[in-house]
């Protein structure tokens, strides 16, 4: 990009801030940078993540002139595949992205992808340092260069009703099993004085939805134990961390906790089960840190201040990679076990990232990148991260470290920490485990695993052979990429140096 591009880029999102606190009524032409400028944002079918694009889109159009459209019409089992056609067929319908950081190295590679590393550096609106670090290394970095914009943080969490299990006389659940047992105590008790009998769990279990990543959430304590630079999905020679007695306990976890979850839980994605415990219909979840938010809006939630957030369970016995069994957790099986517990809180997704397409014109890139940074910006982000309905979870210091975020949102002080503190807990917890991210990401994870999951939970597939069609599928893939190359990426994805 020519300097002069970058520095006028810069000072445009350096002035924003500024721009913000003026009215849009009396901004003078002078100060409307991308008057004209028209720019296609692309993102899933919402209203999670497009909600607050498109509500900031006017205001930021006010601000600079910019004409900006937000394409929220592709279902997210199509939007990988969608992004990556459009830009290489050179149709370019799209100039930004807001998608996942785990495909990234799909797009960079082949240089669909624009390099924000100096856009950043310059850019002092963004307060880059603020974007928790792990944020900024997973979710915005590719081998040391920025490629994203950090708009949301994803971890999955556990949710529990105080009140229910206070009065069950039980202990919110540390371990799968716990989960499985609380879940079964008070399955079809009445929870939200409707009369009626309601569930001990409800996780999404949708087909094409976001099913793979529990499964992983659920495999992942019995997987890894040695620390986030272990990995949980492929050992030290590229062999899939499949077929062994930990993913199939797994698995078996996830297909028992139907019988405690809604009929339909099947055919349920996130945006149900969440409205199902905000609706007072479940004792216990594993989600994003949406139901904390969503709790809070008095118009879908009768569980304001009754929700407790803890790190997704942990189990006592982990798989020794030698022997493929399963043994019982002591100080060199499980370092970082507390209690006799492994712990392994999965960063999913990681969090939705906007980034640029390389192949348009300066000054379309400059309004995206504009765009991007305001809508990251603390300025923004520290309202919308609050708010259930945008999707966006907190990813700053600052909105982990300031309570009165989202005490002024709704939540008591007490509930606030309580939130905050899981996910905070599962971003410093040094066994953390990191998503997939390495090339083709999504054919193992969106296409081969989550068929064989889906096909698991429906009786289609017996146990053997859902973990077989699943190692089979994603040794296929690696050895049509390179196996050596792959477990390169993989290992570098880790941080491991070989």
């Amino acid at each position: 990009m020519p300097r002069q591009s970058l520095l006028r880029g810069a000072a445009v999102v350096g002035s924003l801030a500024l721009l913000a606190t003026t009215a849009p009524a009396v901004v003078a032409q002078e100060e409307m940078p991308f008057d004209g400028v028209e720019i296609t944002v692309v993102t899933f079918t919402g209203p999670q993540i497009a909600e607050p694009l498109k509500r900031r889109a006017p205001d930021f159009e006010a601000l600079t002139g910019a004409d900006v459209t937000v394409d929220d019409s592709i279902p997210f089992a199509d939007l990988y595949q969608r992004i990556l056609t459009d830009v290489a067929t050179g149709t370019n319908s799209y100039d930004a992205f807001v998608f996942a950081p785990q495909w990234m190295g799909d797009y960079i590679v082949p240089g669909f992808m624009e390099d924000l590393t100096d856009r950043v550096n310059a850019d002092e609106s963004l307060q880059w340092q603020d974007v928790g670090p792990f944020f900024r290394d997973f979710s915005a970095t590719y081998q040391g260069r920025v490629y994203t914009i950090p708009l949301d943080g994803d971890f999955h969490v556990l949710y529990y009703r105080k009140d229910v299990l206070a009065d069950a006389g039980l202990e919110p659940p540390r371990t799968l099993d716990e989960y499985q047992a609380v879940a079964e105590a008070v399955h079809g008790t009445d929870m939200n004085g409707d009369g009626e009998g309601d569930y001990g769990s409800c996780i999404s279990k949708v087909r094409n939805g976001q099913a793979y990543w529990f499964a992983h959430t659920l495999a992942a304590p019995y997987l890894q134990t040695q620390g986030t630079s272990q990995g949980a999905f492929f050992d030290d020679e590229m062999n899939p961390l499949i077929n062994n007695p930990g993913f199939a306990k797994a698995l078996q976890f996830y297909k028992d906790s139907t019988a405690f979850g809604p009929p339909d839980e099947l055919n349920l994605d996130v945006g149900p089960t969440r409205g199902l415990f905000t609706s007072g219909r479940c004792a216990l979840s594993i989600d994003w840190g949406d139901i904390g938010t969503l709790a809070l809006d008095p118009e879908t939630s009768i569980v304001q201040d009754l929700v407790g957030t803890s790190l997704t369970p942990g189990t006592t016995e982990v798989l020794d990679r030698e022997t493929n069994e399963l043994v019982p957790c002591d100080e060199m099986t499980c370092p970082y076990a507390v209690d006799g517990i492994n712990y392994a809180p999965f960063a999913a997704y990681g969090g939705w990232s906007g980034g640029i397409n390389a192949t348009i014109d300066d000054a379309k890139k400059d309004a995206a990148y504009a765009f991007l940074s305001y809508m990251s910006a603390p300025e923004q982000s520290n309202e919308d991260v609050t708010v259930g309905i945008t999707g966006f979870n907190p990813y700053r210091i600052s909105q982990f470290e300031n309570t009165e975020l989202w005490e002024a949102a709704g939540m008591s002080k007490e509930a606030a920490e309580d939130y905050l503190g899981a996910i905070g807990a599962s971003l410093t917890n040094p066994n953390m485990t990191l998503d997939l991210r390495i090339p083709s990401n999504q054919r193992y994870q969106q296409v081969v695993l989550d068929t064989a999951v889906a096909q698991w939970l429906a009786g289609e597939l017996d146990l053997e052979a859902t973990m077989a069609q699943i190692e089979a599928g994603w040794n296929e893939i690696t050895d049509e990429l390179g196996r050596e190359e792959q477990l390169a990426a993989y290992q570098a994805s880790l941080g491991v140096e070989r």
